[in-house]
């Protein structure tokens, strides 16, 4: 898995399921989420290309507010490496594998696969992967474009791998033994390969025009075999009041993290309400008013539980979170 927490999370679950099930499961991620991952008695191989870090770093913060240049000056000096150092961590980490299940960011995948002649599942815990004209790709556009043009944009997703092509049949060639790649990158052997969507069908029903390989198998999350102890801090101010009411950025904060901070703390204030903001940033919760806590993060299956309601970002294991906890959940 690769991504933010949000992309490699559902993963931690997936491989309690399969050794819960008496299967060996080893997760393979950024070095940054060693921790996260062994905390839940997940063994973990680590991979180059954070790209939660690259996210935050300047060039990426600049890119981000808009200039193409920047954007693609990005792309060639610190994606291009990086997507290069994943690829060959994840031939490390395949080793010995007897079936991959990987994330649809993580293109190493089916070549894989194909290499060791062992069988490959996608986890999607959103539906990018599989066309359909029920709806478009989430992210791509917020409203229904009909049809033909909701179908239509599930190519324009997958044409985000295009200007890796070139760096992946080199690397099949170099490293895997293998020739160019002729099949689409989500088919093996001619046929779609199984797509595991991480979600739960009573929040995104299955489209009727989606083939048999595409599986809808609920919501993915870790169990903890320890129980979480918040901060002094966080549990004194869950104390002193009504329950408050969760505002969280998820990794798009990073924009203007601060500013985002200000914003919400003053509609918390024009509300009425008290509230907990997730900042993603610093090592111990902070005080913004007598009614405002900043914290760094907390497990969203502990803490939505204590809100009166979860604004937050969109992500899908936020919105997930959120429902699980029975809480209004809202973009």
């Amino acid at each position: 898995a690769t991504g933010t927490r949000g992309d490699v999370q559902p993963f931690v679950a997936l491989a309690q399921g399969l050794r819960a099930a008496g299967h060996e499961a080893v997760l393979a991620a950024p070095g940054s989420f060693e921790s996260f991952v062994r905390s839940h008695g997940v063994g973990f191989f680590p991979m180059g290309g954070d790209y939660a870090a690259l996210l935050e770093s300047p060039e990426a913060q600049a890119a981000l507010r808009g200039n193409p240049v920047k954007m693609m000056q990005v792309v060639r000096q610190t994606v291009f490496p990086m997507m290069g150092r994943m690829l060959e961590d994840a031939w490390a980490a395949a080793q010995g594998a007897d079936a991959l299940v990987y994330h649809p960011k993580a293109l190493a995948g089916a070549h894989l696969a194909e290499r060791l002649q062992v069988p490959c599942f996608i986890g999607a815990p959103v539906p990018v992967v599989v066309p359909t004209a029920a709806f478009p790709a989430p992210a791509f556009v917020s409203r229904d474009l009909g049809g033909f043009l909701n179908r239509l944009t599930y190519a324009a997703v997958r044409s985000g791998s295009r200007p890796f092509r070139g760096m992946i049949n080199e690397w099949r060639r170099q490293v895997l033994g293998l020739g160019p790649r002729r099949e689409g990158e989500y088919v093996q052997g001619g046929r779609l390969i199984p797509v595991l969507h991480a979600f739960s069908p009573h929040v995104v029903p299955r489209p009727a025009d989606w083939p048999p390989e595409a599986i809808v198998t609920g919501y993915w999350f870790p169990r903890r075999d320890e129980p979480w102890e918040p901060p002094a801090a966080l549990a004194a101010f869950l104390e002193e009041g009504p329950p408050p009411v969760y505002i969280g950025f998820g990794s798009v904060s990073g924009i203007d993290g601060d500013g985002s901070t200000r914003m919400a703390a003053e509609a918390l204030a024009r509300a009425g309400v008290r509230g907990v903001i997730a900042t993603e940033t610093g090592d111990a919760p902070v005080r913004l008013s007598d009614t405002v806590l900043a914290i760094p993060g907390a497990p969203h299956d502990w803490l939505f539980p204590r809100m009166a309601a979860v604004v937050q970002h969109g992500g899908a294991g936020t919105v997930a979170a959120g429902l699980a906890a029975g809480k209004p959940t809202l973009v």
